[in-house]
This record gives C-alpha cells, sequence and structure tokens, in this order.
C-alpha cells in the first residue's frame, strides 16, 4: 500500500511552485502560471501626536474590480495597524497571525507590544517564504518609544520612515508626500495631506479606487475612519437614452423552434393550521 511522501502541515504550502520549476527545466517552452499585477494605494505618515495611515478601498482581480468597498488597513494591536498591498488574502491572513502571535507575546510579557516586534515578526514571516508571500505592508503604531512607522516588503527587506507609501500607486502618492510633508504636522495637516496622497494614487492608477480609508493613531489609542473621502463619485448622466423602435435597421431575422417536452408535472398542498 502506497504512503504519503509529505504528512500535511500547517501554514503556507509552495510544493506547486517547486513543480513548476522542474516542469520549466524538464520541457522546455512550457507556459506556466505567473503572478498577477496588483492594484493598490498605501500610505502612512508620523504627525505630531502620532501616526496616520491610509488606504484606498478597491480589490482587483486582473482586470475586473472585485470588491468596491475592500479594508485594507488591518488589526494588530490596541496601538499598531498595519495596511496591506498586494495578494488580499496573503495580507489577511499574514497580518492575522502575527496580531494572534503579538497578543500571546502580550499576555506573556505582560507589556504592550512595541512597534519593532511587529515588524521583526512580520519581516521573518515573509523572508521565510522568499517572496512567494506577496504581501507589501505598512505597519504603524505608538509604543513606549513613540511614534512608529515601518514600510515592509515581500522579500522581508524594511525601512523605518517618517513617510511612506507602497503598491502600485505609490508613484503618484510619494509625489505629494515628498512635496508637501514637514516634520511635526498637526493632525488636521497630516490627515489632509494623507487624503491627498491616497487620491492622487486613485487618480493615477486604475488598479486603485473607491473611498479612502484611514487610521489614527496616538497615545491614547487607534481611531479608525471608514471613508475619510469619495474622490471618484459616480457620473450622472444628464439625460435618458431612449430611441424609438425602428431606429436602427434590422437586417436579417431567424426564428429558431425549441422543441420542449413536459416530462413530469407534480402539485404539492402546503397545509395551513
Amino acid at each position: 500500500m502506497l504512503k504519503i511522501a509529505l504528512e500535511p502541515q500547517g501554514g503556507f504550502s509552495f510544493e506547486n511552485c517547486q513543480r513548476n520549476a522542474s516542469l520549466e527545466r524538464a520541457l522546455p517552452g512550457l507556459r506556466v502560471p505567473h503572478a498577477r499585477k496588483t492594484g493598490t494605494t498605501i500610505a502612512g505618515l508620523v504627525f505630531r501626536d502620532g501616526v496616520i495611515l491610509g488606504a484606498d478601498t478597491r480589490a482587483t482581480n486582473d482586470s475586473v474590480v472585485a470588491d468596491k468597498n475592500c479594508e485594507k488597513i488591518h488589526f494588530i494591536a490596541p496601538k499598531i495597524y498595519c495596511c496591506g498591498a498586494g495578494v488580499a488574502a496573503d495580507a489577511e491572513m499574514t497580518t492575522r497571525m502575527v496580531a494572534s502571535n503579538i497578543e500571546l507575546h502580550e499576555l506573556s510579557t505582560g507589556r504592550e507590544p512595541r512597534v519593532a516586534t511587529v515588524t521583526r515578526m512580520l519581516r521573518q514571516t515573509l523572508f521565510r517564504y522568499h517572496g512567494h508571500v506577496g504581501a507589501s505592508l505598512v505597519v504603524g503604531g505608538v509604543d513606549v518609544t513613540g511614534p512608529q512607522l515601518y514600510s515592509v516588503h515581500p522579500h522581508g527587506s524594511y525601512s523605518r520612515l517618517l513617510f511612506t507609501a507602497l503598491g502600485s500607486g505609490q508613484d503618484a502618492a510619494l509625489a505629494v508626500l515628498e512635496d508637501r510633508f514637514h516634520p511635526n504636522m498637526t493632525l488636521e495637516a497630516a490627515q489632509g495631506l494623507l487624503v491627498e496622497a491616497i487620491t492622487a494614487g486613485i487618480l493615477g492608477d486604475l488598479g486603485s479606487g473607491g473611498s479612502v480609508d484611514a487610521c489614527v493613531i496616538t497615545e491614547t489609542g487607534a481611531k479608525l475612519l471608514r471613508t475619510l473621502s469619495s474622490p471618484t463619485k459616480p457620473i450622472e448622466r444628464p439625460s435618458q437614452y431612449r430611441f424609438a423602435p425602428g431606429t436602427t435597421a434590422v437586417l436579417s431575422k431567424t426564428v429558431v423552434p425549441l422543441p420542449l417536452e413536459l416530462v413530469e408535472e407534480t402539485v404539492q398542498t402546503m397545509e395551513v393550521e
């Protein structure tokens, strides 16, 4: 009796990636599935009293808009949140696992988690899979050392910055942030700048769209702001396009009868008390 060569284990599995690489070497000219381009605009910046994160709400499947109101700002800890770009499932499950481990770490140590600890867990998880987990993350929060902002890339590299943006709309968002950001901004100024940066990504990238979500994190806690701004509003048609019958000429007409046969007909009476 045949035995299973590899016992099923928990976590991510990339056996198909190894199989595709072997098939490419054995069969020249074979076309294997490749990663699709994903669309998102996420950004974050440090202001006077904390950190503010922002993201758009469009989720795409190739060239199809799968969700117009997707939530891309994920909870990690009461004062630590994370924005995810790339593959939605990878970003969602990666942040969920890290949030669970951070809660266990907090219960074990009896201390509030630090943003550097969350970043270390995320980049170690991503580096372990060598980029096959397609999650680009912007981590922001406030801990005992003050407000901190990190960007974590799918291969495990990271940077600590005062402002950052990731996703397919990052070029337009970074252009706005680099032009108008300055240290020690007020909450109102930082919120306005973040909305302009995400809006620039939405208007300049077809993979980004919907509305702007934001999360303001300070020493007192975090506040998630859904639909902070809606730069792309539906266009209302000025008039109705109704044409009279016969406006377009019918060149040919064919009627094909469908032979149908009634096989069985059953009538059930419903009992009424």
